[in-house]
């Protein structure tokens, strides 16, 4: 005869084991078994009061953000509203069926206060790379540093023009994300990275950038920098700044003296692309880090109408002068410039009989080369740009982009939540916390080191 589920009466007690209800091959199994905050209390106990009613626990809060970054949940009322029904979920957060949930108003606040001034999402970060160095996951051979556009939560409608934008505001009354840009003004990665005005500022949101980078229509936007390890992949450092270059190459340099300081390990080379070729930045990168650049020069000194280029003469770094094709030298003043550069001469008798001045300075009374005070850094760059190894590790270069276009496509990180530089770094951070863990769980599933003895 056919079945029918009886309604008429529910059963009072039930037999359950939330553990049993997990199925052994779920995701988030692999990704408890690496995840470690038991320290979580002990670093934030100095931000909570000894006496009064107890909160939220700040691991369960914590837990439930990185759970919404991990499946791509955009939204605290969303994450909350998930754990509530689903059980690999409540699991995961240590909660059990009949635990209350927290309110979603609980992780704004938690956020704004105690989280940043304590910067646990840093610390959550270190401790995933950390694990993820104990596991064998990072070589530290090759680092590869880049950066993407996220856009900002800030509407273009209501943007206003850059020369009609007061930087002298009294941040008090201010909104958050005012007060943290008024914060940033002498920040590197913001106010600092460039004098020029932006052609728009959002009053909601005035550290966002506006720009037309995507070469599409322009809109507010933050840079999303990473540092990563090519041997798999590992995030070694996030930071979020202003969407332009100067911010950007400032970023690497941050993300790799802060990689050294914390993990001790600094790479014997850098992948990136001609954004980071400048030779300031391979200046610092060859002469002051002894680290090898694998990255495109910006260069140019090429000419295109036929006539000689730079490289077609000649370096004598011992007498510092330029041999000319015709065997003639170019000597120098001594003097460097605005830009950073000095200038090379030929003797106008030289250049007046040569039988080459037609194919080397046609428009000109004698040949002059510019060359940079840190071209010594730019040579190095060229040459390695002809090796095996430089093409070896153009295709590792592909693994940080391959790490954005999961930030976007599967976590759906391509529109921030948060507004203000801080609600960027957050964001940011939490999405490198994801993809570090989903990457550890993957390939090794094992606990990470123990944490340090609570002094509490």
């Amino acid at each position: 005869m056919m079945g029918r589920l009886n309604h008429d009466q529910e059963q009072l007690f039930y037999s359950f084991h939330l553990d049993e209800a997990v199925p052994h091959d779920h995701p988030v199994r692999k990704m408890a078994a690496v995840l470690d905050l038991s320290w979580v209390h002990c670093e934030l106990a100095p931000f909570y009061p000894k006496i009064g009613r107890p909160s939220i626990d700040p691991e369960l809060m914590i837990r439930m953000l990185i759970l919404g970054y991990i499946f791509a949940i955009r939204s605290e009322r969303a994450i909350c509203r998930d754990v509530q029904v689903n059980l690999a979920y409540r699991w995961f957060c240590g909660l059990s069926v009949e635990d209350k949930i927290p309110d979603h108003s609980a992780f704004s606040r938690a956020r704004h206060e105690r989280f940043r001034d304590s910067d646990v999402f840093r610390r959550v970060f270190e401790r995933v790379v950390e694990a993820c160095i104990a596991a064998g996951l990072v070589g530290g051979e090759g680092f590869a540093v880049d950066a993407s556009l996220i856009v900002a939560d800030a509407n273009k409608q209501r943007a206003i023009p850059g020369s009609e934008w007061n930087k002298a505001r009294d941040p008090h009354g201010a909104s958050r994300a005012m007060r943290e840009y008024l914060a940033t003004l002498d920040d590197a990665a913001f106010g600092a990275a460039s004098e020029v005005m932006p052609k728009f500022v959002s009053p909601s949101d005035p550290a966002a950038q506006w720009t037309g980078a995507m070469r599409g229509p322009a809109f507010f936007a933050y840079a999303d920098n990473y540092l990563v390890d090519v041997k798999f992949g590992i995030i070694m450092d996030v930071k979020a700044t202003r969407a332009i270059r100067q911010a950007e190459v400032g970023a690497a340099r941050t993300m790799i003296e802060r990689t050294e300081e914390r993990f001790e390990i600094k790479p014997a080379y850098l992948a990136a692309d001609t954004a980071y070729g400048s030779a300031d930045t391979l200046n610092w990168i060859v002469n002051e880090k002894k680290i090898a650049p694998h990255i495109p020069v910006i260069d140019k000194s090429k000419r295109e109408d036929g006539t000689f280029s730079r490289e077609d003469f000649r370096f004598d770094q011992e007498r510092n002068i330029y041999i000319c094709p015709a065997g003639k030298v170019l000597a120098t003043t001594g003097h460097v410039g605005p830009d950073h550069a000095l200038r090379y001469l030929a003797s106008l008798s030289d250049c007046r009989a040569c039988v080459l001045k037609p194919k080397c300075c046609p428009n000109m009374p004698a040949r002059r080369i510019v060359r940079d005070v840190n071209e010594d850094a730019r040579d190095i760059a060229r040459a390695l740009a002809k090796t095996e190894a430089f093409e070896r590790s153009r295709r590792h270069r592909k693994s940080v982009e391959m790490l954005f276009a999961h930030l976007k496509r599967i976590l759906r990180l391509g529109r921030l939540r948060l507004r203000g530089p801080c609600g960027a770094q957050d964001e940011f951070t939490l999405a490198a916390i994801a993809q570090n863990l989903r990457r550890l769980a993957k390939l090794v599933a094992r606990p990470p080191p123990a944490a340090d003895a609570c002094l509490v």
